[in-house]
């Protein structure tokens, strides 16, 4: 989809309710969900992070969502597709400000420059502690974006209409942090198997565009 006419459309998101569970629920696997029931009480303590899942237009003005594959190091979120964004440091104001700030960091958005659309539904990761708060924003006049040598790996650009297609989700057996050989719903995107919180979020998104777009 063209750029300008997505922007038009997209901004009616803001309005809309967040689905939440429903959409977390179809990416996420059993294993997991059972895992995370079990640490509910873990919540109270999880550490606070932020990320931000940016649509922008390509050279052709083609609407795209920007992942990252992270590099490899030794966490459990170790060479994973993922959006820009981390942990919050003393220095942030709120959460935003932390995914602006990682966004910057992770691959040279600068903050001004992007269109806070809405913060999403917050998801809890139970291998890393971690309590994420996702941002939907548009990145209207987008420079090139620039790597972060020690943390990206790569960039993965991928189209709406690829994103938006159901014949991308897919079933999978991985070996994760929660047991090995595990079938897992996934999406599947310019050749990357993205699944965990990254596909609950995505999946979120998806809810939510199809309303609107």
């Amino acid at each position: 989809m063209n750029f300008t006419d997505f922007r038009e459309q997209v901004v009616k998101i803001k309005n809309l309710d967040l689905p939440a569970d429903a959409s977390h629920a179809k990416m996420e696997p059993e294993v997991r969900k059972k895992v995370r029931q079990m640490q509910q009480a873990k919540l109270k303590d999880a550490r606070k992070a932020a990320v931000m899942a940016l649509f922008y237009p390509n050279q052709e003005g083609q609407t795209h969502l920007l992942l990252i594959l992270r590099k490899t190091y030794k966490g459990v979120h170790s060479n994973q597709i993922g959006f820009p964004g981390g942990k919050v440091e003393p220095t942030d104001a709120n959460l935003l400000a932390t995914a602006l700030r990682e966004t910057e960091e992770e691959v040279g958005v600068d903050p001004k420059d992007v269109q806070l659309l809405r913060p999403l539904s917050k998801i809890y990761i139970p291998p890393s502690n971690f309590l994420v708060q996702p941002y939907l924003g548009l990145y209207g006049k987008p420079k090139p974006f620039v790597k972060d040598a020690y943390e990206v790996e790569d960039l993965v650009e991928v189209t709406l209409v690829d994103f938006i297609n159901d014949s991308n989700l897919i079933q999978e057996k991985m070996n994760t942090s929660y047991g090995s050989d595990i079938r897992v719903p996934a999406f599947k995107l310019n050749g990357y198997t993205v699944w965990g919180a990254t596909a609950m979020m995505l999946s979120e998104i998806k809810d939510l565009l199809k309303q609107v777009v």
